[in-house]
């Protein structure tokens, strides 16, 4: 199965959202309400209008970028895959990333380990440095929710950056947009060309099990490779 373009829809509201998520204030609040044509609108301050509500409660800052020792992912219980099944829904619809490739990216960063944290540094589910979850505003970098908000927020930047490219993208979140940009396509790094390829296959993968799942009615299951 070919890679696909990333979606690029509601891409005004997307963008507001992270916008408000990336300059509003470390402890603010985001709220939502749904206009009357349908355009779901977000902001960091409680709206007059009907039915606004509050989308996301932000807890006070806390620092990212205290040492912490390297640690391998060593969860191997069947369940972690299914555990974070309603942030990694939700962080997929808000930013119109596919669902499979933030499970994807969730385990060969990490193998669904919200522990795991690598030599360089990386943590958490999906392996953000701090400098990169400081700029997406999460708070609480091992906080299994945030750090996959955070980490699919990035996605959703790194998309619109490259013009919804798949490749491109995913070579982002591994060597940084900069990278990307400077070499004209996925930098000459074996490591971000194996990051590549790896992402691409549980991608496809995970999409095959979606796409068999609504042929039938027999929930997908991961079975560690």
């Amino acid at each position: 199965m070919p890679p696909s373009p990333l979606p690029r829809p509601l891409l005004s509201c997307i963008t507001a959202l992270a916008l408000v998520m990336v300059a509003g204030s470390a402890s603010a609040d985001i709220f939502t309400f749904t206009d009357s044509n349908g355009v779901v609108h977000f902001s960091n301050s409680r709206s007059d209008a009907p039915g606004s509500k509050l989308y996301m409660k932000t807890a006070p800052k806390r620092r990212t970028d205290t040492a912490v020792a390297p640690f391998m992912p060593s969860d191997t219980s069947p369940e972690r895959f299914a555990r974070f099944d309603e942030p990694i829904r939700q962080a997929a619809t808000l930013y119109q990333i596919p669902a499979e490739l933030v499970r994807a990216v969730i385990k060969v960063e990490s193998d669904y380990d919200p522990r795991a944290v690598s030599i360089a540094g990386a943590r958490g589910l999906m392996q953000m440095i701090p400098a990169t979850a400081e700029r997406m505003q999460v708070r609480d970098i091992f906080d299994p929710r945030e750090n996959i908000f955070g980490g699919v927020r990035f996605l959703r930047v790194l998309a619109n950056t490259f013009n919804g490219d798949l490749q491109l993208t995913i070579a982002g979140y591994n060597a940084g947009e900069g990278a990307v940009m400077r070499y004209g396509g996925i930098p000459p790094f074996e490591e971000t060309r194996m990051y590549v390829a790896k992402v691409l296959y549980y991608y496809n993968r995970y999409r095959a099990m979606s796409d068999a799942f609504q042929a039938s009615s027999t929930p997908p299951t991961e079975n560690a490779p």
